[in-house]
This record gives C-alpha cells, structure tokens and sequence, in this order.
C-alpha cells in the first residue's frame, strides 16, 4: 500500500546478522495480475499467454535440475492450444498460478534490481536477554552467624532461597579485594574504624585486582563450583559487576600509572560526582597516551570471567568510558561469546543511554524509579515501548538499589513496595531488585532527603531475618510465577501485542494490559498509586482488539489474590485497598 514494501527472514542462531536490502520488479507477478483481469473481461489473446511463456522460459534459463524440467512444462502448458482458445479458464489459471509462482520467485530476474548502499545488521540474543528476573546481593552478608562475613559456600547452601522466589539471575557487586587506602567508614564517612569491610567499588589490594577474589569471600575454585551449581541444579545465573575502576592499593596503580589521571599538583584524580566524592576510587583514563594497553586489559578482564563461565555482566557508569570502546570491547567478546549479555548502569541523558543501546549493551538501567505519578508512568511507559528506541534498548526496571531508595518507598509503607513490585515485574518483561532490603521493606534513609539507606550495606556487613513476618517473599515468588506462566509478561512489545495503557478516571490508578499477537493470554494490571487510601475507577477497554465481542460476557481472574469477577462490555469498575492488596493482575478468560 502507498508504494511501501516489506520483507523478513528468520534466524535460527544467536549472534550477528548482517544483510543489506535488494529491490527489482516482478515482471512475472506483474504478467499474472494483468492475465487474470483480462480473463475476467474477455479480452485476453494468445500474446498475453506468449508473454508470459517467455518470462517462465527465460527463468528456466536461470535454474537447473527438477526446477528447470517443472518450468519448461509450464512453458509448453502455457504454449498448448486449449488454453490459449478458452477464455474462461480462471480455475485453471489458479491451479497454474499455485504450482509455478513459487519456483518463478526462485529465480527471478535481477538484471534491473537496485540495492541498498549499506551493510546493516541486527543482533540476535538469547530469551534471557528480553526476559529475566534479577535480585541483587552482596554476597558477604550471607552467613548464619551475626557479623560473620559470608563465603561462596554459604551463598551455595542460599540457592534455595532465591529459586524459591523465582529469580534466575543472581547479581553480585564487585567480588574482588578491597582496598585499605582511604577505606570508607559506615554510612560512607571519611574515617573507617577498625573491622569496617569497605566498599566492594573500591576494588584492588595488595592481594590482587579485578582478576582476584576476596580472600574472605573463597576461592576461584569455589566461585566455578557456585555458578555451575546454580546454573545446572536451580536455573539461576551467576551476574557479575564489572567497574572499570580501582582503589589506590590496586597493582594497576604501581604497574601502570600512565592509566590514570593525574592533578595538576600531581596526585591521581579520584572519582566525584558532585556533590559525592569517591575518595577511595581511582578511575581509569581511556584516553591516555597508552589507551591501547589499558584497553585490551580490560578485554582481559572480562575474558577472564567468561573463562569462569559468567555469561552475564552489569556494567558499572558505562556511560563515563569512549563509546569507542564499548563498541570494540562488546564488539568482541561477543563474536567470541555470543550468548554474553551485558546490563548497563546508565543514569544519565537519554541519548547517551540509547547511544550505548546501539553500540551492544543488551540491557539498561531506566529512569523507572524517578517514575511514580500516573502521567510519568504512562509517559514512559510508552516512551520504553511504542516509540523507535523500542528497536534496540531493552529496559531492566529496578524496584530498588544498594544507591537508590525512593521517596516513594520511604514514605509509602508496605503498600508502596507492593505497588512498585507489581509495576515492574509487569511492565517490564525484565525487571530487578536489590533485597533483601526490598522483601523486608528496609525504607529508612541515611537523612532526610536523601536516597542513601541508613546503615548501608555498601559499607557493612548484614545479617538479614528471612524469616521475619512481613517479608514480602511470598508475593514475590507469586508474581514471578505469574510472569513464568503468562507469555504476554515475557516481552515489552510484539507486532500486534505487548503493553497497552488503557483510560481509567482516576488519577491515582493505572491500568495497561500486555497481551500476545494472537490474544491468547491477555493480563490486566491495575494498580493503585495512593499508597495511604482505598481509590476507586471506571476503565475502559478495547474489547475488539481483545477479540472479544461487546456482547459476550467474559471472566477475569486475580492471579494474586484467587478472586473472579464477570465482566460485560468494556466499561467496568477497579476497587483497591492498598492495605489489602494494592493491584490487580487479571487473567482474562473467555466463558
């Protein structure tokens, strides 16, 4: 329609595609609609049928074997007398078109095609790459004892924990020694007291740097042994952060100062972002005179994890390093391992975090936390889902970060981690949390106005109560059951499907749905946004693209709470108390 062509093709393997596009007439279609009008007129003469006997003829000159006996058949069909004095032969022609057309598009004529200038590609991942469950921990607050700094070992006999709320992947901070040089205190002070463990970001000892393990945490060996555990006995990847930084007792710093930015007074420029200071990280310098053997150490780096056989790394503020190197780096660790999946830690400009999209990150932080209003959620929402960026970024909504804990969730209670649960892990076919802060509902700040926790685990060990009463663990491993059984969850947009936002009047609920191309498993989701108040609304749904008929009454399910309602016609009520439960997932199903 309107001189606008598309075309597909089907991949079979993850990794690279590179294709470019080749356009050209199809005289032969051409001849074949006209032939038929004709027929139907009475006005075709035997030089329409040598026409057309032509065109097979000269692609048989391009084919061989069997292909080239079955159109030189059609050519004398075409040729025989009996066709060419009947004028009604239009059922005829149909089974003459089904048998040939197929083998003419085989060997067309591209003598006057035209091709696109440019090599263009599309990256293939693997599922996990557009769907993915992820939980945050900082493996040394494991242990049973109070105090006690966890190994991998206890982490091992913790599988059950995370399985059992339905994540499958697993996603450490920095595992690498700490440096002692300026260590930071708890709650991030200047001055760290003695038994104070450190920032895992401030990476680097005397004991070894980004290719070394805390000595406290275990060994190489006991780190393989976990992520083969997990990935083989409980579906669960192993994540590992890179941060692309070092303490000032990291051996980078003695074997290769030039890698670093120095002062005008001499010392080595410490990372900030104002009004934070990192006194106890150096970053590297991408664009110092030795960039090439600072780049290909960190190639190293990662090789070296992968050599662990870690598929899947967070990349911390990648948006501070050369979109060079990225698209080198990434580039070529993943034509060596193509199912690598790499999560950028991207807060910053829009088109800073879709340039990193482009270059092969294959998933982003979002702005989802900052996004608590109706009108933000539904701008953005539609923003991460209907518009190009859609193409090649792949949203990660987080509930919650060891660095980000909202207002929203300081001031909201428990009703509001419940919202923003629900709200990621169905809008987002990927979504993540950092817990056990997040099941406990830990919602004290560091001080009135920031998003720091009080107490930090960034700068302490915890010892977390699993077991306390209010925990949040068994919604969680509900709704993630939920997103395993229900394929409409498990992408962020399709062709004909994905997420919908859908009209209700109040402002303090929101209603989309996500359904699959055929609409054979459609989810509602209501969710009340007034955390402190029962809110009520009228919403409206397109019942057409549901493939429902407006007078056929249907049922909706709560996968949450067990309850069924019988809805008729697309204009229905939403009722949500917060304190009893403040969403709604609906499964709708047809009578």
């Amino acid at each position: 329609v309107n001189d606008r062509f598309q075309g597909d093709f089907t991949v079979s393997k993850i990794g690279q595609y590179y294709y470019t596009i080749e356009g050209w007439i199809d005289t032969f279609a051409t001849w074949l609609k006209q032939i038929k009008k004709r027929i139907e007129a009475g006005q075709s003469d035997s030089m329409d049928f040598i026409i057309g006997a032509e065109l097979i003829e000269a692609a048989a000159g391009r084919a061989a074997g069997r292909d080239r006996d079955r159109l030189c058949q059609a050519v004398e069909t075409l040729k025989r007398r009996d066709i060419l004095s009947d004028r009604k032969q239009m059922a005829r022609m149909a089974r003459f078109e089904k048998i040939i057309s197929h083998l003419m598009a085989r060997y067309p004529d591209r003598s006057k095609s035209t091709r696109y200038g440019k090599e263009l590609n599309v990256a293939v991942d693997r599922l996990k790459a557009r769907f993915s469950t992820w939980y945050e921990i900082f493996p040394r607050s494991w242990a049973h004892e109070a105090g006690k700094h966890s190994a991998f070992d206890d982490i091992l006999a913790r599988l059950p924990y995370f399985v059992e709320m339905g994540f499958d992947v697993l996603y450490f901070p920095p595992i690498h020694p700490i440096g002692e040089t300026l260590r930071k205190g708890r709650n991030n002070v200047l001055e760290c007291q003695p038994g104070d463990v450190g920032c895992p970001w401030a990476i680097g000892s005397t004991e070894g740097g980004h290719k070394a393990v805390h000595k406290d945490l275990g060994s190489l060996e006991s780190f393989r042994r976990l992520v083969k555990t997990a990935q083989q006995d409980y579906g669960i990847e192993i994540a590992l952060d890179i941060a692309l930084q070092c303490s000032p007792d990291h051996p980078y710093l003695k074997e290769h100062p030039e890698w670093f930015k120095k002062r005008p007074d001499g010392t080595i420029q410490y990372a900030e972002n104002p009004p934070k200071k990192y006194q106890d990280i150096y970053p590297f310098d991408f664009e110092c005179i030795d960039w090439k053997s600072l780049w290909l150490e960190v190639r190293s780096i990662f090789a070296f994890w992968c050599d662990q056989s870690v598929r899947i790394f967070r990349v911390d503020n990648p948006h501070t390093k050369p979109f060079a190197f990225w698209e080198w780096l990434i580039g070529g660790l993943k034509a060596q391992y193509p199912d690598l999946i790499f999560l950028s830690e991207a807060f910053t400009r829009p088109k800073v975090m879709n340039r990193l999209a482009k270059l092969g990150f294959t998933q982003s932080y979002t702005y989802f936390t900052w996004r608590n209003d109706k009108w933000e959620l539904e701008s953005y929402f539609k923003e991460l889902t209907q518009s190009p960026s859609r193409e090649y970024f792949r949203p990660n909504l987080w509930t919650n970060t060891p660095d980000i804990l909202h207002e929203y969730l300081q001031t909201g209670g428990r009703p509001a981690f419940i919202a923003r649960l629900v709200l990621a892990a169905t809008a987002g076919a990927s979504y993540g949390m950092y817990g056990p802060a997040f099941e406990l509902c830990v919602n004290t700040p560091r001080e009135t106005g920031s998003e720091e926790y009080l107490d930090s685990e960034k700068y302490e060990i915890k010892n977390w109560d699993l077991d306390a009463p209010h925990s949040l663990r068994p919604l969680i491993a509900t709704i993630n059951r939920i997103r395993r059984e229900n394929p409409a969850l498990q992408s962020d947009w399709s062709i004909n499907g994905g997420l919908q936002i859908h009209p209700i009047d109040n402002p303090l609920l929101i209603f989309y749905s996500k359904r699959t191309d055929d609409c054979s498993n459609i989810i509602l989701v209501a969710v009340n946004l007034d955390p402190f108040n029962t809110q009520i609304g009228w919403v409206d749904l397109p019942l057409e693209e549901f493939r429902i008929r407006w007078d056929e009454p249907y049922a909706v399910y709560d996968l949450l709470t067990g309850e069924r309602y019988i809805w008729h016609g697309g204009h229905n009520y939403i009722e949500l108390n917060p304190y009893k439960m403040p969403a709604h997932i609906f499964k709708i199903v047809r009578l």
